[in-house]
């Protein structure tokens, strides 16, 4: 089930001089060989995506959705092929990554919908003069999109791309190809005209370096960490290149004295989980009031610990395990750096099994302001759960990091859920859910956690420019 992987460039599949293995997480075997993209395969692609610009951008928005919409629908159709491709080499659960596939086509779908409302407006003016505003593709789009998702984030960004007639060199996640490369055979076999979409795969700094400083690339498109985000946007600024940089997170839960104490622990316990608490939108930071703490904690660390772990073919597992063998050892040092600094490790905290890159669902009780974890966010199956006595306490300790892209709260309070809404820090707040956003959402942080927005109908602004148009009858 998994494909033959390869770039993707000016229509056409090739294979490259450099190659690196694809790794299984859940067995450590090799499942495939990664092409990387030399510096004439990114000059190729480069120049094939300035002749899929000038094509795509005079395509018509009706034409331009209806080819969305069928590559949207191939990949509905292909569901379970992309699913296992994505298992293998992602490790999420199966049923985890068949609902992935469908998330990634319904971005398709929502923004070929949006492709045909990038509304301009008239303004008033004086006889004979008429001032209109015009919204146009940017050009071309270098896009970067993490291993987490290995589907739905390469189709936010290839989404808002080519909806708005741009179009777009994706390099996707060395660890997980296959979701990108299953995107580019949709877009082939629904009609896209060559050039429009290119995929490349290899080291990201080389392909960002070469790619970024170059004249035709318009804007620069990423999801990934707050310090390689920085980096980017440093080498976009020396060239005046539009960013749109969705960033890391350290999501705060407050759970209010009024909620359902269980469901909300549950619930919790759930959603960190997922994915192996590989999201950037993962709550991390539970601050249960003090009245409720005891029992919220409790179930919590008792459903977290039923969590089952194993390889995500198998039946009925819910975890997965990590997605390369960099992250075990980075959740191990932040837990035993919690632990010395007196947090109580109330279940998990270590590596799972013998093979492949498990790690146990860890809760972590009563952790100090001054443990690493408290400002890093773990990326992984790792929860924090402290104590609050009030929600002004709350409030104060869920900003008190330096990333604001989601947060959540459990509260049937009207004033304090009018408190949240006004005073928490993040681009996505969700109350008595733990989902942070949808196609139809705009979808960004704040603070460190980046800006500009994906998805909703603010998606396509950082793919567009604005142009005023001043069209007197005279010439004066």
């Amino acid at each position: 089930m998994y494909p033959e992987l390869k770039l993707f460039i000016a229509g056409k599949w090739r294979t490259a001089n450099r190659d690196i293995p694809v790794v299984n997480p859940a067995t450590e075997g090799e499942i495939g060989r990664l092409p990387c993209a030399s510096k004439q395969d990114l000059d190729d692609a480069l120049e094939a995506a300035v002749r899929g610009f000038r094509v795509w951008s005079r395509t018509s928005p009706r034409e331009r959705s209806d080819t969305i919409l069928r590559a949207a629908a191939l990949m509905r159709e292909r569901q379970e092929q992309i699913a296992h491709a994505i298992t293998m080499e992602h490790g999420k659960p199966l049923n985890q990554a068949r609902l992935e596939v469908i998330r990634g086509a319904e971005f398709f779908e929502w923004d070929a919908g949006e492709a045909m409302r990038t509304y301009g407006r008239v303004i008033p003016a004086a006889p004979g003069h008429k001032f209109s505003v015009h919204h146009q593709p940017i050009g071309v789009v270098a896009a970067f999109s993490p291993w987490n998702f290995p589907m739905s984030q390469p189709a936010r960004k290839i989404a808002g791309a080519l909806a708005s007639g741009c179009s777009i060199i994706l390099k996707a996640a060395e660890e997980t190809p296959a979701g990108a490369m299953h995107i580019a055979k949709a877009f082939e076999d629904a009609g896209l005209p060559a050039g429009v979409l290119n995929l490349v795969f290899g080291e990201p700094a080389e392909i960002s370096g070469h790619l970024i400083p170059q004249d035709p690339v318009r804007l620069v498109a990423f999801t990934g960490s707050t310090a390689v985000g920085r980096h980017l946007t440093t080498l976009a600024s020396e060239h005046m290149t539009s960013v749109l940089m969705e960033l890391g997170g350290h999501a705060p839960v407050i759970v209010c004295e009024d909620t359902d104490v269980k469901a909300a622990g549950i619930s919790s316990a759930v959603r960190k989980m997922r994915n192996a608490g590989q999201v950037c939108t993962s709550p991390t930071r539970f601050f249960a009031h003090e009245n409720i703490f005891d029992d919220y904690a409790t179930t919590f660390v008792e459903r977290a610990a039923a969590t089952i772990v194993g390889n995500g073919m198998d039946q009925n597992v819910e975890m997965g395990p990590l997605a390369n063998d960099r992250r075990a050892p980075a959740l191990t040092e932040l837990v035993k750096d919690a632990r010395e600094k007196g947090a109580t490790v109330a279940t998990g905290g270590a590596k799972h099994g013998d093979k492949g890159y498990f790690f146990q669902p860890t809760v972590l009780l009563n952790v100090p302001d001054n443990a690493r974890i408290m400002q890093e966010e773990p990326f992984g199956p790792v929860a924090v759960i402290n104590p609050v006595s009030s929600l002004d306490d709350a409030i104060g300790k869920a900003n008190s990091v330096p990333y604001g892209l989601a947060g959540y709260a459990f509260t049937n309070r009207a004033d304090y859920i009018d408190r949240l809404i006004d005073e928490v820090e993040v681009g996505n707040l969700s109350i008595n859910t733990l989902e942070a956003s949808m196609p139809e959402t705009p979808f960004g942080g704040v603070k460190s956690s980046g800006y500009g927005r994906e998805g909703g109908t603010e998606g396509l602004d950082n793919y567009m420019i604005v142009k005023n148009v001043w069209h007197s009858a005279d010439i004066t």
